[in-house]
């Protein structure tokens, strides 16, 4: 069934998302911030982990889809969603403790990148191919 292993990480996404969304929420009531950041770090380092999660994920589980559809191999798939997954989490925790680099910044942008490229370049090849 296509788009079947892509589901189960858009799931985990979604949920991670949310999560990362109540954390803006809670952060914006308790600084009282409508809008922007208030110049407070920890609501900017709760916007942009949001912010960074948006901009990468959604273009990612279309990719992912698309190997999906295009019948490469499930580990491949499973592969990809994983390293997604675990990267944005990453990416999170290193982002939620410091302003300044991290290692959990490190292995989150680089595993998304690594989903994005691989991703894209198997797309591409798979309409040349056809």
């Amino acid at each position: 069934m296509t788009g079947h292993i892509t589901a189960l990480y858009a799931g985990l996404s979604a949920l991670l998302l949310l999560a990362l969304k109540i954390n803006v929420i809670r952060m914006r009531w308790r600084y009282r911030v409508g809008l922007g950041d208030g110049n407070e770090p920890a609501l900017a380092r709760a916007v942009r982990m949001h912010g960074n999660f948006i901009e990468n994920v959604p273009v990612a589980l279309i990719v992912m889809l698309l190997v999906e559809s295009a019948g490469c191999a499930a580990w491949l798939v499973h592969l990809m969603g994983a390293a997604l997954v675990f990267g944005r989490v990453a990416h999170a925790w290193g982002l939620a403790g410091t302003d300044g680099p991290s290692l959990g910044r490190t292995a989150g942008v680089g595993l998304t990148t690594l989903v994005l490229l691989f991703g894209g370049l198997i797309a591409i090849y798979s309409f040349l191919a056809h």
